[in-house]
């Protein structure tokens, strides 16, 4: 592992299998009476958030705590940030208070990179999203959701998604989440498809590692796992398809478009998910939806992480297994 997570496209074939089967390990621990493990007692780490989150921030805050960690909560709302205070006064600030750890998400794309890498703090940086760019925990856990359900959960150890198609559906524009896992699904062996409106697909997309397609209906036949983005309203100034309907009824997955999906397919979200107009209800509370399990699987990928970051490399998933056996 290195030092710090930063793009999902940083990872190794290699650091991603150790992550997913680290992730299996800490799973294991939330199955247990008391869901601690002392491996960061003693260590600080801050959650920056400079954008709003719901689930991302709670899920690395329950990470850390079953990890034992020290956690401080910052948020933009209500800080110095709001006054005109920058990243590097923040950092430098972080810095005094010799925190081991930097939980970072950003409006600005490049902003963890920067927090990284300009020598402002001594600390792990792990980026929870940033602008349009990356999310490589998100990914990560999508990952492992899709090994689970598309492997099996003790026989995916140590495999990779090789040979499975995974089809994202939507607005791959605005999307960190779209990005990160074509990098991580690429470098885990998947064949990726992108489905979305020409008005939503990235100028340079042909040189990312994937097959783009506009035709939903088509791709759904020939797909093992198909993830649906949300329509990123707050980040669009244009108007970028005629109307919702129009949205839905060629891009939206209803009961009829899953019934086409093989039977061992999946439908997955990164949340929050607009009911009604990219899913349905029908298939939102379906049984291939697998929008709750990431939730889950998302705490045990970034105590994973966490682990692996700044309570040791390779070793670390024997030692979870001694530590739960004791």
């Amino acid at each position: 592992m290195q030092r710090h997570l930063i793009s999902a496209a940083d990872l190794t074939r290699d650091d991603a299998v150790l992550i997913l089967d680290t992730a299996e390990e800490m799973a294991r621990v939330a199955d247990r009476p008391i869901k601690k493990l002392p491996t960061l007692r003693g260590r600080t780490v801050v959650n920056l958030f400079f954008e709003d989150s719901t689930r991302t921030r709670i899920s690395f805050e329950a990470a850390e705590k079953r990890l034992s960690a020290d956690v401080i909560n910052f948020t933009a709302k209500g800080s110095s940030v709001s006054k005109g205070e920058s990243l590097k006064d923040t950092a430098q600030t972080l810095e005094a208070m010799g925190v081991d750890a930097v939980v970072i998400r950003h409006s600005a794309s490049g902003a963890p990179y920067r927090l990284a890498n300009s020598g402002w703090i001594d600390a792990a940086v792990i980026n929870a999203g940033d602008g349009t760019h990356q999310h490589p925990t998100q990914a990560l856990l999508d990952a492992f959701t899709m090994r689970r359900r598309l492997v099996g959960r003790d026989a995916g150890l140590g495999q990779d998604l090789s040979g499975k198609r995974i089809t994202l559906v939507g607005d791959v524009l605005h999307s960190r989440v779209a990005r990160s896992n074509v990098d991580l699904l690429h470098t885990l062996g998947a064949e990726v498809t992108l489905v979305a409106p020409p008005t939503l697909v990235p100028v340079g997309v042909e040189t990312w590692p994937c097959e783009v397609s506009y035709d939903l209906d088509a791709v759904l036949p020939k797909s093992d796992a198909v993830m649906m983005l949300r329509v990123q309203r707050e980040r669009m100034n244009a108007a970028f398809f005629p109307t919702e309907r129009e949205y839905s009824r060629r891009y939206g997955l209803d009961g009829d478009r899953m019934a086409r999906m093989p039977e061992h397919a999946i439908v997955m979200h990164p949340g929050p998910m607009v009911r009604g107009m990219e899913i349905t209800a029908e298939v939102a509370d379906s049984d291939r939806c697998t929008v709750v399990e990431q939730v889950a699987n998302g705490v045990s990928i970034r105590m994973a992480v966490l682990y692996l970051l700044l309570g040791g490399n390779e070793p670390a998933v024997t030692h979870a297994r001694t530590i739960e056996e004791k």
